[in-house]
């Protein structure tokens, strides 16, 4: 994406910058690709932990994360990823800022109908591309100021940014609606792990208070 904003402009206003421009390079959009890659294993894992809604206690600054569970287009496998989102009701919305050829994106053209994780717990939904959505920039804006540190990190301040400038930023995105359609269990389905610690603990500090009243005896 080459950058069509005068430098004097960008200069005045800090709402986008340069650093922006120099992420939406190729070469830095891969890596970017291969770090989400690597951490959404770990956000999944925390998930599947029950950590959900710690995970959006702060969401100025950690961002509203769910995780999208979706199918492969050719394999048929159900994948994992976690996504920045807004609310709006029982409607759901996320971008796609790394391109129309983002996995998850292109599974879920093919197969919509999906799993979504929420700190409230877990639903099955439809999802839609929006991209034309005559809201457009409105929702976009909302998204990326529920990504948090996320939007600041890539040098987008989206509350200061003009519907033009978000307009501008996100041209290469996609907008995708969610819709939840029915409330399902889980997702915290290794929550008991931590039961085992749990209980260790406990016998551990019983013991050693049977120990001490022997002793007193």
């Amino acid at each position: 994406m080459s950058d069509t904003t005068p430098p004097e402009t960008r200069d005045q206003n800090p709402s986008v910058t340069p650093r922006y421009v120099k992420a939406l390079r190729p070469d830095s959009l891969e890596r970017m690709r291969r770090t989400f890659h690597r951490m959404n294993h770990l956000m999944v894992l925390a998930w599947r932990l029950g950590f959900g809604p710690v995970l959006n206690m702060w969401p100025a600054v950690g961002g509203r994360i769910l995780v999208l569970v979706h199918t492969g287009r050719k394999s048929g496998n159900r994948y994992h990823t976690p996504l920045n989102y807004a609310p709006d009701g029982d409607v759901l919305y996320c971008l796609v800022g790394l391109g129309p050829r983002t996995d998850w994106y292109r599974n879920v053209m093919v197969e919509p109908n999906v799993e979504v994780w929420l700190p409230t717990g877990r639903w099955s939904g439809v999802t839609h591309d929006t991209t034309d959505d005559p809201d457009r920039s409105a929702r976009m804006r909302k998204v990326l100021i529920a990504s948090g540190f996320a939007a600041w990190a890539l040098g987008l301040h989206p509350k200061r940014m003009s519907d033009d400038e978000v307009q501008e930023a996100t041209r290469t995105y996609r907008l995708v609606r969610i819709v939840k359609t029915e409330r399902l269990p889980g997702p915290g389905d290794l929550a008991w792990v931590w039961l085992i610690p749990l209980l260790s603990s406990m016998i551990r500090r019983a013991r050693a208070r049977k120990a001490t009243m022997n002793r007193v005896r």
